[in-house]
């Protein structure tokens, strides 16, 4: 299969209510060709709503959408030529899996000459050749997912809509789809938007991350931007695995936290309250052989939980104030947490010692 090219989407000031409830607010985005951005959010955010907007299936009550410039916003589904996963694979159960990868070109009236070529290449796309003749009820969770893709790939669209597809499979088999889907995306070059509540899944996949939340659009970055630079609190509470406290100001680019002063290596916000998102795996046990930049501070040991590959080691400080961080499972690394109980010092480099508005506070 060749290259698509990737459509560009502009959303300009979507919103949609339903009576007195504003399910999308005003949401304004530019995707580019080619691009892979996921919509993030909680339940309730309006990442679906959007989606919908895009497909066609809801109308917003107010607002564009433009693919590659052309205003779609009342275009019917059918009439704007994007391949869509859902998170239930909506596969036909009576068709074998050739008959339900042919059906876009079935439906857009293409010449049958061509289904079975372009169908041993949508499967070979999806590593699914020679499983024409199977049956659905034959396939497992991932390979029904992957005939998904293929039928939403066979009629080559520019833009693929996906709608939380790896959700209903298991861990394993979602961590290994989710480095398929990014490595099929750069093969195929079409642009892909797609719907997660799940952080890691976003931040594994996608170019950009957009994070939404009551309906309107917080931020959009790459990846390490949203995780490094959030915009305020609720990002960072969404984003990776932070503690969120409240800080006074100490002057100048410091902060003070349970009566020690910590340094921060980027500008502080300029007014209002101020919250610290300390991430689990920037926090460090002091092994006295730090930079001595590092900001440290004293905490006693409240608990160590096994995770596998890593340790949580749950902390107090001595105004009362719990925290943790994220150590590995491997012996050197477990020898230097003492038992539950006991003092350590622990450090945290100024570049990530990340203070945000308090505003958005989950």
């Amino acid at each position: 299969m060749a290259k698509s090219g990737g459509e560009r989407v502009e959303i300009r000031s979507a919103s949609k209510a339903y009576g007195a409830v504003r399910a999308l607010d005003g949401v304004s985005l530019d995707i580019a060709p080619q691009e892979f951005v996921s919509l993030l959010g909680p339940s309730g955010s309006g990442k679906t709503t959007l989606l919908g907007i895009l497909g066609g299936f809801i109308q917003p009550s107010a607002g564009t959408v433009l693919f590659g410039g052309r205003d779609v916003t009342f275009t019917p589904p059918h009439k704007r030529d994007i391949g869509i996963v859902f998170q239930n694979y909506a596969l036909f159960p009576h068709m074998s899996v050739g008959e339900n990868v042919a059906f876009p070109l079935r439906a857009r009236r293409q010449p049958k000459s061509t289904y079975a070529e372009k169908v041993r290449g949508a499967l070979a796309m999806v590593d699914l050749a020679g499983y024409e003749e199977r049956g659905i009820g034959q396939l497992s969770g991932g390979q029904r997912q992957r005939v998904a893709l293929a039928r939403a790939m066979i009629f080559e669209p520019r833009l693929i809509l996906m709608d939380e597809p790896l959700s209903a499979l298991d861990k394993q088999l979602r961590e290994t789809m989710q480095i398929e889907l990014r490595q099929l995306h750069r093969r195929l070059g079409a642009t892909i938007i797609y719907v997660t509540h799940d952080q890691r899944e976003a931040l594994t996949m996608s170019d950009r991350v957009a994070i939404l939340k009551d309906g309107k659009l917080v931020q959009i970055d790459r990846p390490e931007r949203l995780h490094d630079h959030p915009a305020d609190a609720f990002v960072a509470s969404f984003i990776g695995e932070a503690t969120l406290l409240p800080v006074g100001r100490a002057g100048g680019d410091g902060v003070s936290l349970a009566g020690a002063v910590l340094k921060s290596g980027r500008p502080l916000p300029a007014q209002g309250e101020l919250v610290l998102a300390i991430q689990t795996e920037k926090l460090l046990i002091e092994d006295g052989t730090g930079a001595p930049e590092r900001n440290r501070f004293q905490a006693r040991v409240t608990d160590v939980v096994f995770q596998g590959e890593s340790l949580r080691v749950f902390l107090s400080l001595p105004d009362g104030t719990a925290l943790s961080l994220r150590q590995p499972s491997h012996y050197e690394a477990a020898r230097r947490i003492p038992p539950a109980g006991e003092m350590l010092t622990v450090s945290l480099h100024p570049q990530d010692t990340i203070v945000v508005p308090k505003t958005g506070t989950p």
